[in-house]
């Protein structure tokens, strides 16, 4: 299906906004649909490849990755399976280990091209990689829980530090609804808490614009949001794995990592909620704890950092806010309340509070003191509130 690409393009040319970058949104066929596997292997024999890497872990290698293994050497065409091995917490991360793991094997396959079948780390992988050695990649997500299958950056642990690489895209994303209205529940419940995060992100990009003077795009706002909307209307049928419901979240999901194609960065998508969420993925990997999924943190941040915005606009601190404060004051009334961004997380069985993740008060409150330095050129209000603190 390529509705959504298509649409994203001529709302785009219509707009005519200075600095979109539309040549981002040129790439192959975008398809969320029944079957949607089954087109990668007339895809690569349309593109004269020969030499396929299939990246995926233990668990995508059983959904997705041995079928395409399969069809790809029926066709004719060499392929090769690089089956990503877990940390000794039993996590599969994209860290350096994993990195180093699937450009070796790219490397001693002469791989052409790289697909990546599973979730958003994997993607993560099999992108810096493909950037890396100089090929493509092509995307075929087994789950719809993050809103990064199609980004360009690829956030990777080096060190014990989350930071994100820019890299490239993928050509072409085969999105199966048959694979995806099977996906673990939790997963899907970390889909829509990554949607959910689009509350504070689009807040934190307005209020960078009006009191940072960062680079802003109605366009781009107005298609991520209207994108968190339809999953905030199909609520019920995105929680009951429906075809309808999941199709609509993986749209959504597309439809924000092609916004942030659009503008050149990841505004629009990602906050102080993210920022949140990676500071307790850092914190965790330093403790040696198991990792939490990346939509499932976001959802939790986001209803955190609303309950937390509400309260500085009661407060109305000048030293907040400068000189836009009534503008970002209004902007902060039309964000749900921490209860109502729960309640909404509760719906689609996601964890909706901090404790149910294992976040104690103690980390959840240096979380929100601190967790702002992990993107220190972002002018978020999180940001400003803490540095207005230690004025």
């Amino acid at each position: 299906m390529t509705d959504i690409l298509t649409n994203i393009k001529k709302q785009a040319v219509a707009a005519a906004e200075a600095g979109l970058n539309l040549a981002a949104l040129d790439m192959g066929p975008v398809r969320i649909e029944s079957g949607a596997i089954r087109e990668v292997t007339p895809y690569l024999t349309e593109m004269n490849y020969r030499q396929v890497s299939v990246v995926s872990d233990s668990i995508t290698y059983e959904i997705a990755g041995s079928a395409l293994i399969a069809s790809i050497i029926e066709s004719g065409i060499h392929a090769h399976s690089t089956i990503i091995k877990p940390n000794p917490n039993g996590d599969v991360i994209a860290d350096e280990v994993s990195l180093i793991q699937l450009l070796l094997d790219i490397r001693l396959h002469a791989s052409e091209v790289v697909i990546a079948a599973g979730s958003g780390t994997l993607h993560d992988i099999a992108r810096f990689a493909a950037y890396t050695t100089g090929i493509p990649f092509l995307s075929v997500p087994t789950a719809p829980s993050v809103d990064g299958f199609n980004s360009k950056g690829a956030p990777v642990i080096v060190r014990g530090e989350k930071i994100t690489i820019p890299s490239i895209g993928p050509d072409a994303i085969f999105a199966d609804l048959d694979i995806l209205t099977h996906a673990p529940s939790e997963l899907v419940a970390a889909g829509f808490g990554d949607m959910l995060g689009k509350y504070t992100s689009l807040l934190d990009w307005k209020f960078g614009s009006l009191a940072g003077g960062e680079p802003y795009s109605p366009l781009v706002a107005e298609l991520t949001w209207n994108a968190l909307q339809r999953c905030i209307d199909n609520v019920d049928e995105i929680a009951a794995r429906s075809t309808t419901g999941i199709r609509i979240l993986t749209g959504a999901l597309l439809e924000s990592g092609f916004a942030m194609l659009l503008f050149g960065q990841s505004h629009s998508a990602s906050g102080a909620e993210h920022h949140l969420s990676h500071y307790w993925e850092m914190e965790y990997l330093k403790l040696g704890r198991r990792q939490l999924l990346h939509g499932a943190k976001v959802g939790v941040a986001c209803a955190e950092i609303a309950k937390l915005y509400h309260r500085l606009a009661a407060e109305q601190l000048p030293s907040v806010f400068g000189t836009e404060q009534a503008k970002i004051v209004h902007e902060i009334g039309q964000l749900p309340d921490e209860h109502e961004i729960s309640s909404l997380l509760r719906k689609v069985g996601g964890p909706d509070y901090p404790a149910k993740l294992g976040i104690d008060e103690e980390l959840l409150m240096r979380s929100l003191r601190e967790a702002h330095h992990i993107r220190p050129n972002r002018y978020t209000l999180l940001r400003a509130y803490n540095e207005s603190m230690k004025s």
